[in-house]
C-alpha cells in the first residue's frame, strides 16, 4: 500500500524543537546587540582595573532572560594612575628615574594590550554562555507552548505493507507515526502482542524518530500472518496492518546465494493470479440527500471464490479521486457488502461515486451520482454555503484561501463572502475580512508561525448570511522554504544528522537585498508579491519590509509599518484602482536592514480575467425515463474557470430549479431525478472566482423518456410440446425493450455436439412462441434467441437448457408457461399464465399454482382445489419477501408436468402507487380511468375483464390519452359486473384492478341518471323574510348560475314581472333570485313559485302562504311597519326590563332613541306618576328607576312615557307573577352569595340562630334543616328577619336541639348554604347564657317599679294639702320608703304615708310652706330590685308668680338585693363550629 501523501508541515514538526529561531530569541538577540554596543563605548573611557577584569574571567554571571541589558561591574569602573609625591631628587637621580620610567612605559603598554586581549576574550566567552542561557530558556518555553497547541491523537503517516518474502529470508515492517504526546506503539500477530522475550533473537522492534519497525529474522512459514502495529497516546489509538506471505522454496535449492559464490538466478514462472469473479447483486442508485443529514451507500455482491484470506479490495471514488477515511466518510467491508457512509452531508460531498473491488486479476466497480441540496436556511432567502475549501501557498504569517460560490438560481445574488479562521485545539472562529470580498479567494494574514489553523467562508446577499461551509483540513503556518534549506548526513547503523543550512553560512552581518522581487498574483483588491531571500543570508533568521510607490511620485512609502513579514511572499492591499506603483522589498536581522532591492516593473491592481462568457450551444438528449443528458460548448472567454451550473425549467412554468449544487468540471452532464413525460427545457452558467456568467441560450424542450436502443434478450426458453421431428418453443418478452416495439424475433439452434449456432428461422418471428422443424429424433438441442426493434437486433440470450427431441406420449398435460405478475403490493399479487401447448389425453380441466419463499427449497400449493382460469390472486404474504412460482396444469388422466420456475417476484408496492378509479363523467358515462407515471413512447394501456383482454367493443370503448385511459360503458346493466384490470407494457409492471359490485353500478347509474337529467342543485329553497317597513321578500339561492339564466316567478299561477311594486333581480356570482314585495297585504295570499332554466339545467321552487303561516307573515308584516312608523319620533330602543343592583337594589331601565331636549319622560306605577328624587336625563339614552328594599308591595304595572311634537311612545312592564319571581330569584342569587356565616345570639327566649346578608325578605325561598330535616315555622321554632338578617329562634332550647343547624337559600339555578354546629362547648355556653339572660328577664318583669301616677314638677301654694299618689307594682308586694330632699321623711301629722291594697301609694303634706319645698322621691323595693322616682315640689305664697317648672328625672332602677351566689356566672356567648356549603 503506497504511503499516505502528507504535507511537508505536517510531516515535520520535530525541527522547530532545535533548529528553528523563535521571534522572542530574536529579540534578545537585538537586545544583545544593543548592550554591546554601549559596552564598547565604555572602552574608549580609561583604562580599567586588571584585577577587575581578572575578577570577571573567574566568575560566571547569571544572565536573567528578563534583563534588558547584559554589563558588567567592571566595565563602569574607572582606575586613575596618579604620580606619587617623591622627595626632591638630584640630577643625576632625575635622569635615573626618567630612564626607568621610559622602560617601565613600554613594558606598561604591552601589559595593557595583553590585558585588554584577554578582558575582550574572557567577555565574549561570558557573553556567549548567558546568551546561550537565555536561548536554551525561552527556547524551552516555547517549546512547551508549541506542544501544547500540537496536542493530537496518533495518526499514521506512513502505513505498513504487505510483504512477500523466501522463507530463511528476513523481513522488515516500517511505519511512521505522528501525534503528540508521542504516542506508543505496540505490535501484534495475528491479533496476539508480540513479546520479545519470548523468542530472543527472532524479532527485533525498534523506534526512531517517529519510524517504527520491526525486524523478524529468518522468516519461517509459521511467520506468514497478519501483523498489526496500534499507536496509543492519551488522545486516542489507530492502527494499521499488513500481512507477510512466507514462501518455500522447492527441493533442496538455497534462496540467496552468498556474495561470494558465482550466483545464478533462476527463471522464475509468469505469475497466474487467482481470478475471483465479482457480481454486484444489489446498488446503490442515483441519490438526492440534504446537508446535514447522514446518507450510507450500500452495495452488496457476490464474490466467486470466495475465500478468507483473498479478499477484494473496496476503494471508493468520489469523481475519480480516492475517498480516505476520515469523520465525514466512513467505509466498511465484510460479508460481500461494501458500506460507504457519509456522515454530514454537505454539497463538498456531491459527485459521481464509483466503488471499485480491487483483485489481483482485475477490478469491478459500479458508479452512480449523489446530488446533496442546501440545507434550510436560518435567515429567509439567504444564500447556500460555499464550498470545497481549499488553502493554498501556505506560508510562515499567511494564506491564501480559495473556495467555489454556490449555485443562485433561485436566490438573490451573492455580494460577497466573509472569511473565518479558527485554531486547532479551539472554538473561537474570527472572521477575517470586515467587509464582503466579492471573489473567490482571499490571503489571510495575521497568523502565527508554527500554529495550525483551520478555515470557512460564508456567502452574503441582500437577505442576509448563508449558513458556513464545512471547515478546510488543518494547516500549519510554516515556510515551505525552510523544509529546502535542512541537509541530513546519513551515518551508519541508521544514523542521520539534520543540519540547517544557517548553520553553514558565514559570519553574515547585515543581510544582502531581496532578489527576483515579482508580483505573483494580482487582482482588483490586492496584489501578491514574492522575491527570493538574500544569498548568503546569514545565520540570523529574516524579517522583510515592504515599500511601494507609486509611478512618477519619487517618494517610497512603507506598506507593513507594524507587522514585519517572515516569509518572502506578501498581499498588499487598499490599491488606488487604475494607477501603477512600484515595489520593493528589504531584508532586516538583528545586524540591521538590507539595502532596498531592485523596484518592480509597474503594477497595477487589476483582474486577470472576468467573468467567464455564457456557454455556447446547449443541446439536451434522452438518457432513461428520469434523467436527460445536457451537453453544451464551452465560453469563449473562459479564464479561471471553476465549473458549471445546469438549470432545469418544466415548459412554461417559468420556474427554474438547480439541477447540480456543486460545479461540474466538464462540458456534459447526466440530470437525474426528473418526471417522466414531462417536457423540460435547460440552461447552464460558468462560474470562475470572479463570477457567474450569464445564462446561455435555453435548450430545446425535450420530452422525458426512456433513449432508444436495441433490446436487451429474451429469457425463460421453455420447451411446450415435442413430436419427435419438431418442438415447439416458448419465451418471455425482454425485460427492457429498448424504448421501442419488439418487432420481431430470431432463433439460433444447434445440436449439443455442435459448436456452431445456426439460424432457425429466417423470417422475423412476430408472437413469442414458435415451431422448430426438421429436428433429428434422439438428439438434443439447445437454442438462443434475439429480439429486435426500430434500433436493431439485440444481443442473443442465454442458450437454453438441452432439449431432446423426443415425442411426448403422456397421458397429463404439458407446462403451461408466460407467467407474468401483475398488481403486486405489500401482501398480494396476481399471477397469469397461457394454457400448455400439449394437452395429453384429456382436455384441460384446471390449474394449481405452487409458491416457495426464496433461500426454502418448500413449495406449498396455494389452491388445493384446481381453478379453471388462468389466473389466480394470491394473498396473505409476507411484505418484502421474495417467492417463486410454478404452475401446474391438470386433466383427467391427472396433474401434470409444471411450469418453469418463475423469476424471483419481491412483494412490495411500488412507491405511489395508482389504482383504478370509477365515475361517471360530464354527459353521465359511466367509465374506469387509470394514469400511469411511468409512460414511455411505446407504453401501451391493455383492459381486460377477468383478465382476459377486451377485444370487442359492443359494450364498451377504450380512450387514451397521454398517461391517462378509461374504459367507458355504453349501455351498463348487470352483464358488465366483474373484475376489470389494465397493465402498461413497457413498464416495471405497472397494473391495477377493480372489482365493480352490483350496489357500486346501482350507485354509478343513479348519478348518471342525475347528470343527464341534470337540474340547477340549490343551497337555499324558496323562502320569505321580512324588512323593517313591512316589506316582504321572496329569495332562493342556487349552488352556481350563469349569466344567461333564465328566470321568472309565478303568484297563484299568474307571472308577476318586475315593476315597482314587485322588484325582481338575479344575482349569478351568488346564485341568489329574489322578489321583494313593497306591499304585503290581505289579498297576498297563495303559492309563490320560481322557475329556472340554466342551460340544460332546470330547477323550481314553490311556497305555500296560506291559513295560519299566512297570518303570522301578515301580522309581522304589519308589526314591522308600525315599528318604522313608530321610530319615526322618540321611541323606546329598549323596553322595560329589570336589573338587580349588587346592593339588591331592583332597577327598572330602558333605553331610548331618537330623543332631543324637549323630550319628555315620565314613570307610573298603576297609573299613578312616580317622582324619582334624580329626574332621568333621556339624553344619555338610559333611563333608571331605582326600587329599594323590594317585596310584595313593589307588584304593579309600571309604564314609562316619552313625548314630544313628534309623538309619544309607551313601555309597560308588569311586575307580577313570574317576573316578580325572576326578580326575587335576583335578589336571592346576589343577597345568598354574600350571605355570613351562621351566629349564636342568645336572647332570654332561647337560642337564635342568625346570619346576616345584603338584604333579605320573606318572599325570598329560604330553607332552615336541623340535622338534614326541614323546619317549619312554630312556637318551639320561630323563622323571622329583618332587610339584613334572617334569623331562627329555638325557644327553650332543649337536648334535643342539638346538633347541625343549615339554611339554604335559593335562586332559580342555585342554592347557598351556611351551616352551623349546635353541639358540644358551643351549645353548654350558649344554653348557660340563655339561662343567665332568661332570669335577668324574670328579675327585670317582677322587681319593684312605679308604673304610673306622679307628675314630675308639682307647684302647689302655701297652707295647701299636697298629695303625691301613684301605683306601684311588684312581685313579691314591695315596700315602699319617701324621701325629701334624698332624706328619708318621717312620718307625722305633717306627712302622711299610705299604701292600699299593696299598689297604691301615697304622700300626703298637710299645710304646705315654703320649706316644704324641694325633690322628693319614692322608692319601690323587692327582692328582686326596685327603683326610685323623683317629683319636684315649689312652693308659693299667695300673691307670688307661679314659678317656671322644672324637668323632673327619670325613674332609676334600684339594684337588687345582694346576694351571694350560689354557682359560677355564665360566660358570655360563644359561637359554635361554624360550615358553608
Amino acid at each position: 500500500m503506497a504511503s499516505k501523501a502528507v504535507p511537508f508541515y505536517q510531516r515535520r514538526h520535530k525541527h522547530y524543537d532545535q533548529d528553528y529561531r523563535s521571534t522572542q530569541t530574536r529579540y534578545l538577540v537585538q537586545e544583545y546587540s544593543a548592550s554591546s554596543s554601549r559596552a564598547s563605548s565604555s572602552k574608549s573611557r580609561t583604562l580599567k582595573s586588571t584585577v577587575s577584569a581578572q575578577a570577571v574571567g573567574s566568575r560566571s554571571p547569571r544572565v536573567s532572560p528578563h534583563s534588558k541589558s547584559l554589563r558588567f561591574a567592571a566595565d563602569e569602573e574607572t582606575v586613575e594612575f596618579t604620580e606619587p609625591p617623591f622627595r626632591n631628587r638630584n640630577v643625576a637621580e632625575e635622569e635615573e628615574y626618567k630612564r626607568r620610567m621610559v622602560h617601565f612605559g613600554n613594558e606598561l603598554s604591552v601589559l595593557e594590550h595583553e590585558v585588554r586581549k584577554a578582558r575582550e576574550a574572557t567577555r565574549h566567552q561570558v557573553d556567549k554562555l548567558a546568551i546561550q542561557r537565555v536561548v536554551e530558556e525561552k527556547m524551552a518555553f516555547e517549546r512547551h507552548v508549541r506542544e501544547e497547541c500540537m496536542i493530537r491523537a496518533p495518526e499514521f503517516l506512513v502505513r505498513l505493507r504487505t510483504h512477500t518474502v523466501w522463507e530463511k529470508s528476513p523481513v522488515k515492517l516500517f511505519c511512521t507515526v505522528e501525534g503528540y504526546p508521542n504516542p506508543i506503539v505496540k505490535w501484534f500477530k495475528d491479533n496476539v502482542i508480540i513479546d520479545t522475550a519470548s523468542e530472543p533473537g527472532r524479532y527485533r522492534i525498534d523506534s526512531k524518530y517517529g519510524v517504527h519497525s520491526l525486524e523478524i529474522h529468518r522468516c519461517e512459514v509459521r511467520d506468514t500472518a497478519q501483523y498489526t502495529a496500534v499507536a496509543t497516546n492519551v488522545h486516542g489509538q489507530t492502527s494499521t496492518n499488513a500481512s507477510v506471505i512466507v514462501k518455500r522454496y522447492r527441493g533442496e535449492e538455497e534462496p540467496y546465494h552468498s556474495v561470494l559464490l558465482p550466483m545464478q538466478i533462476p527463471m522464475l514462472p509468469e505469475i497466474t493470479y487467482t481470478k475471483i469473479d465479482i457480481m454486484f447483486l444489489e446498488k446503490f442508485e442515483v441519490t438526492f440527500g440534504t446537508e446535514g443529514e447522514t446518507l450510507t451507500l450500500v452495495c452488496k455482491m457476490m464474490i466467486v471464490p470466495d475465500m478468507a484470506n483473498l479478499q477484494p479490495e473496496a476503494q471508493w471514488y468520489r469523481d475519480d479521486v480516492r475517498i480516505k477515511e476520515s469523520k465525514w466518510a466512513e467505509m466498511k467491508f465484510g460479508a460481500g457488502v461494501a458500506r460507504l457512509t457519509l456522515t454530514h452531508l454537505n454539497k463538498d460531498d456531491e459527485g459521481l461515486y464509483t466503488l471499485r473491488m480491487v483483485t489481483k486479476g482485475g477490478s469491478s466497480q459500479h458508479c452512480a451520482y449523489i446530488f446533496v441540496r442546501d440545507a434550510e436556511s436560518t435567515v429567509v432567502g439567504a444564500p447556500g454555503a460555499p464550498m470545497d475549501i481549499k488553502i493554498h501557498d501556505a506560508n510562515k504569517d499567511y494564506v491564501i484561501v480559495s473556495w467555489k460560490p454556490p449555485n443562485i438560481t433561485s436566490d438573490s445574488p451573492v455580494i460577497g463572502y466573509f472569511v473565518d479562521r479558527c485554531e486547532v485545539g479551539t472554538e473561537n472562529w474570527i472572521q477575517c475580512n470586515d467587509s464582503p470580498i466579492k471573489i473567490c479567494k482571499y490571503p489571510v494574514h495575521g497568523l502565527f508561525e508554527g500554529r495550525s489553523y483551520m478555515y470557512r467562508v460564508r456567502a452574503v446577499n441582500n437577505k442576509g448570511i448563508s449558513r458556513p461551509s464545512r471547515v478546510s483540513e488543518a494547516v500549519a503556518a510554516l515556510d515551505p522554504a525552510d523544509l529546502a534549506r535542512l541537509q541530513v548526513i546519513h551515518l551508519e547503523r541508521g544514523k542521520q544528522i539534520v543540519i540547517c543550512q544557517d548553520e553553514l553560512e558565514g559570519d553574515v552581518k547585515i543581510p544582502g537585498p531581496p532578489t527576483n522581487v515579482h508580483a505573483s498574483e494580482t487582482s482588483k483588491i490586492y496584489v501578491v508579491l514574492s522575491w527570493e531571500p538574500p544569498a548568503p543570508r546569514g545565520r540570523e533568521s529574516l524579517m522583510y519590509y515592504i515599500e511601494k510607490s507609486m509611478v512618477g511620485s519619487g517618494t517610497w512609502q512603507r506598506v507593513n509599518t507594524q507587522i514585519p513579514v517572515r516569509s518572502p511572499r506578501y498581499a498588499v492591499f487598499d490599491l488606488a484602482e487604475g494607477k501603477q506603483y512600484l515595489f520593493r522589498v528589504l531584508a532586516v536581522n538583528k545586524f540591521g536592514i538590507s539595502n532596498a532591492s531592485e523596484p518592480t516593473a509597474p503594477i497595477q491592481v487589476q483582474e486577470l480575467y472576468g467573468a467567464p462568457s455564457a456557454p455556447g450551444r446547449i443541446l439536451a438528449t434522452r438518457n432513461t425515463k428520469t434523467s436527460v443528458v445536457v451537453q453544451w460548448d464551452p465560453p469563449k472567454q473562459a479564464g479561471g474557470l471553476i465549473g458549471y451550473y445546469i438549470d432545469s425549467s418544466i415548459v412554461g412554468s417559468k420556474q427554474w430549479k438547480t439541477c447540480n449544487n456543486k460545479p461540474v468540471k466538464h462540458t456534459r452532464f447526466v440530470v437525474h431525478g426528473l418526471t417522466t413525460g414531462q417536457n423540460f427545457i435547460f440552461r447552464v452558467k460558468a462560474v470562475n472566482d470572479v463570477g457567474f456568467s450569464e445564462e446561455s441560450q435555453e435548450s430545446s424542450p425535450i420530452n422525458v423518456h426512456a433513449a432508444l436502443t436495441s433490446p436487451s434478450p429474451p429469457y425463460g426458453i421453455t420447451l411446450l410440446a415435442c413430436d419427435g421431428h419438431s418442438m415447439t418453443l416458448g419465451w418471455k418478452h425482454p425485460r427492457y425493450s429498448g424504448g421501442s416495439k419488439i418487432t420481431a424475433y430470431y432463433i439460433d439452434q444447434r445440436d449439443v455436439a455442435d459448436l456452431h449456432w445456426k439460424e432457425t428461422n429466417v423470417p422475423p418471428i412476430k408472437e413469442r412462441i414458435y415451431k422448430v422443424e426438421n429436428l433429428k429424433e434422439g438428439s438434443f438441442y439447445e437454442f438462443r434467441i434475439q429480439a429486435a426493434n426500430l434500433a436493431g437486433v439485440g444481443l442473443p440470450s442465454d442458450a437454453s437448457d438441452h432439449f431432446k427431441c423426443e415425442t411426448w406420449v403422456m397421458p397429463e398435460p404439458g407446462p403451461s408457461y408466460d407467467m407474468t405478475f401483475c398488481e403486486v403490493r405489500n401482501t398480494s399479487l396476481v399471477i397469469q399464465w397461457r394454457a400448455p401447448i400439449y394437452t395429453g389425453s384429456s382436455a384441460v380441466t384446471g390449474y394449481h399454482v405452487d409458491i416457495c419463499e426464496m433461500g426454502s427449497e418448500e413449495w406449498k400449493t396455494v389452491n388445493e382445489k384446481a381453478v379453471n382460469h388462468r389466473y389466480l390472486k394470491v394473498s396473505d404474504l409476507e411484505e418484502a419477501k421474495s417467492y417463486v412460482f410454478r404452475v401446474r396444469a391438470v386433466n383427467a388422466a391427472g396433474v401434470g408436468k409444471p411450469s418453469d420456475v418463475s423469476e424471483p417476484v419481491f412483494v412490495q408496492a411500488r412507491p405511489e402507487t395508482l389504482e383504478i378509479a370509477s365515475g361517471v363523467d360530464e354527459e353521465g358515462n359511466i367509465y374506469m380511468s387509470y394514469k400511469c407515471n411511468e409512460m414511455t413512447d411505446i407504453s401501451q394501456f391493455v383492459w381486460c375483464k377477468s383478465y382476459e383482454e377486451i377485444t370487442e367493443f359492443d359494450r364498451v370503448s377504450i380512450e387514451t390519452e397521454g398517461d391517462h385511459s378509461k374504459i367507458v360503458f355504453k349501455n351498463p346493466d348487470k352483464e358488465d359486473l366483474g373484475t376489470y384490470s389494465v397493465s402498461v407494457t413497457d413498464t416495471e409492471g405497472v397494473s391495477a384492478s377493480y372489482v365493480l359490485e352490483d350496489k357500486e353500478l346501482e350507485k354509478l347509474m343513479a348519478l348518471s341518471h342525475e347528470i343527464r337529467n341534470p337540474m340547477i342543485p340549490l343551497k337555499t329553497e324558496l323562502s320569505y323574510e321580512i324588512f323593517e317597513r313591512g316589506q316582504v321578500r321572496f329569495w332562493l339561492q342556487a349552488e352556481k348560475l350563469s349569466s344567461a339564466v333564465n328566470y321568472r316567478f309565478i303568484v297563484n299561477d299568474q307571472e308577476v314581472t318586475n315593476s315597482e311594486t314587485h322588484k325582481i333581480k338575479c344575482d349569478s356570482s351568488t346564485g341568489i333570485i329574489e322578489m321583494v314585495m313593497d306591499k304585503f297585504t290581505a289579498h297576498s295570499e297563495g303559492t309563490y313559485t320560481v322557475q329556472m332554466q340554466d342551460g340544460k339545467a332546470k330547477n323550481q321552487s314553490s311556497l305555500v302562504l296560506i291559513g295560519d303561516v299566512f297570518k303570522a307573515a301578515l301580522e309581522e308584516a304589519e308589526f314591522q311597519r308600525k315599528e318604522y312608523l313608530r321610530k319615526q319620533g322618540p321611541h323606546f330602543l329598549e323596553y322595560l326590563y329589570w336589573h338587580v343592583e349588587e346592593d339588591c337594589t331592583v332597577m327598572l331601565i330602558c333605553k331610548v332613541a331618537n330623543v332631543k331636549k324637549e323630550t319628555v319622560f315620565h314613570w307610573y306605577k298603576d297609573e299613578v306618576e312616580i317622582i324619582p328624587e334624580e329626574p332621568d336625563n333621556v339624553m344619555s339614552g338610559i333611563c333608571k328607576l331605582p326600587i329599594p328594599q323590594f317585596s310584595k308591595k313593589d307588584q304593579g304595572v309600571f309604564k314609562a312615557t316619552l313625548t314630544d311634537d313628534r309623538g309619544q311612545d309607551v313601555s309597560l312592564f308588569e311586575v307580577a307573577g313570574k317576573v316578580f319571581d325572576d326578580i326575587i330569584n335576583g335578589i336571592s342569587r346576589i343577597a345568598g352569595s354574600s350571605a355570613s356565616e351562621l351566629k349564636i345570639q342568645c336572647t332570654p327566649e332561647g337560642i337564635r340562630l342568625q346570619c346576616h346578608m345584603k338584604y333579605y325578605t320573606e318572599e325570598m325561598r329560604t330553607v332552615w334543616s336541623h340535622k338534614d330535616t326541614k323546619i317549619s315555622s312554630s312556637e318551639k321554632m320561630r323563622i323571622g328577619g329583618t332587610s339584613e338578617q334572617i334569623w331562627l329562634q329555638i325557644c327553650e332550647p332543649t337536648d334535643k336541639d342539638k346538633g347541625k343547624y343549615t339554611i339554604e337559600i335559593l335562586d332559580a339555578k342555585q342554592s347557598y348554604h351556611r351551616t352551623i354546629d349546635l353541639s358540644g362547648q358551643a351549645y353548654t355556653d350558649a344554653y348557660a347564657e340563655f339561662q343567665r339572660l332568661k332570669q335577668a328577664a324574670f328579675a327585670e318583669k317582677n322587681r319593684g317599679k312605679v308604673i304610673g301616677g306622679l307628675p314630675d314638677v308639682v307647684t302647689i301654694m302655701e297652707n295647701k294639702t299636697l298629695s303625691l299618689t301613684c301605683t306601684v307594682f311588684g312581685d313579691p308586694t314591695p315596700e315602699v320608703v319617701w324621701y325629701a330632699n334624698e332624706k328619708e321623711i318621717e312620718l307625722g301629722d305633717h306627712f302622711k304615708v299610705t299604701l292600699e291594697q299593696g299598689k297604691y301609694a301615697s304622700l300626703t303634706i298637710n299645710g304646705v310652706s315654703t320649706e316644704d319645698s324641694g325633690k322628693y322621691g319614692i322608692n319601690v323595693r323587692n327582692k328582686y330590685g326596685g327603683e326610685t322616682v323623683n317629683v319636684t315640689v315649689s312652693v308659693y305664697k299667695y300673691g307670688d308668680d307661679l314659678p317656671a317648672p322644672k324637668l323632673g328625672q327619670m325613674p332609676k332602677p334600684a339594684p337588687p338585693p345582694v346576694q351571694k351566689p350560689a354557682a359560677k356566672q355564665p360566660q358570655p356567648p360563644k359561637t359554635g363550629r361554624q360550615t358553608r356549603k
